[in-house]
């Protein structure tokens, strides 16, 4: 397989992904790396996490460069206002969304292989006009998707939401038999081109407590869920009948799947990162293209302080942080070579 050719968001310039971004170039990795962000904005960051990080300017249209531990090339997309880090600035928010287009458009004309993103501030961006619910919903719509699955994955445990970034009040109105037919499709599609898994298992929650009990804790499973696992079935896709999510990670109907289909965000999230925060990697599933990204945000209060305590202290520090983006990286290679295969 030829060497990955890898866009990286920088995610929030106020943020850690600066630092994450900066401390992971410092790896060995047999790819060819472009960071998309301010190259000024960066560079200051060397400069207050003391690094001896050498940053280099790319051209838009140049080739991929090989990367080269400590080098971090950079396609300069320019911060309207100066940042500090930690201090949120609206007027920087359209700087975030020109970087995602971009490494979108490098990935969509072929230029690169995949997207790795660093973390952003929703709230930044919806505070200043710009709707924004996540990146797998921008990768969705920009590519025109009629679904993009939102996976997260650790050593041992793989989790998909069956609604990401979804109020939970309109839970209930996001899933219906026909989503969950699509993303059943997705999910098994995205196990065997990416995993080669070749008969992929789907363990599902069910949404209401203790899966309905027969309709008289909600009638979702009757009506909605059921159906979806029988149509799968037909399908000849593996989905389970649903699981009350209060005993499901430790049930045996889940320990043996290959993957867990969650009903919304905060249902499967906790269990995943609780098992593997700081090495899981969120892989955005049913896209055209590879995009992964860290399992944890913009960490505002620690930007530009560097290693200032242990991961075993303070979960989502500096230190877990990096091992994460690292992760987030090195899965690309796994993802393209099944892909490939």
């Amino acid at each position: 397989m030829e060497a990955p050719r890898i866009m990286i968001t920088a995610g929030e310039p106020a943020g850690i992904g600066p630092d994450v971004i900066l401390n992971a170039l410092h790896s060995n990795f047999e790819a060819c790396i472009t960071v998309v962000g301010d190259i000024n904005v960066l560079q200051q960051r060397v400069t207050a996490l003391n690094l001896d990080t050498r940053i280099l300017p790319i051209e838009i249209n140049a080739a991929p460069v090989q990367h080269a531990p400590g080098t971090g090339h950079v396609l300069h997309t320019p911060c309207p206002r100066s940042v500090t880090p930690g201090v949120l600035d609206p007027d920087n928010a359209a700087h975030i969304i020109q970087m995602l287009n971009t490494a979108a458009a490098g990935v969509a004309d072929g230029r690169y292989d995949a997207i790795v993103t660093a973390p952003i501030q929703k709230s930044l961006l919806n505070d200043a006009g710009v709707h924004f619910t996540g990146h797998t919903e921008f990768f969705r719509d920009y590519f025109g998707c009629d679904e993009g699955v939102m996976m997260l994955a650790s050593e041992g445990l793989r989790v998909v939401l069956a609604s990401a970034h979804v109020l939970i009040r309109h839970v209930f109105d996001a899933i219906s038999e026909d989503s969950l037919t699509r993303q059943f499709s997705i999910i098994d599609n995205a196990l065997r081109q990416f995993y080669g898994i070749e008969k992929p298992r789907i363990a599902m929650l069910g949404l209401n407590p203790h899966a309905g009990e027969d309709g008289h804790l909600g009638r979702e499973e009757i009506e909605v869920l059921i159906p979806a696992q029988k149509t799968a079935l037909a399908n000849g896709l593996d989905v389970s009948l649903p699981i009350p999510a209060d005993t499901a990670f430790v049930s045996p109907g889940v320990k043996t799947a290959d993957i867990v289909l969650a009903m919304f965000h905060d249902q499967g999230l906790p269990v995943l990162k609780t098992q593997g925060f700081g090495s899981s990697v969120n892989i955005t599933l049913g896209l055209p293209i590879i995009r992964t990204s860290v399992d944890h945000g913009t960490a505002l209060d620690r930007a530009g302080q560097g290693n200032t305590s242990s991961p075993q202290e303070v979960p989502g520090c500096p230190q877990e942080a990096k091992k994460n983006f690292r992760a987030g990286i090195l899965a690309i290679f796994s993802l393209l070579f099944w892909s490939n295969s």
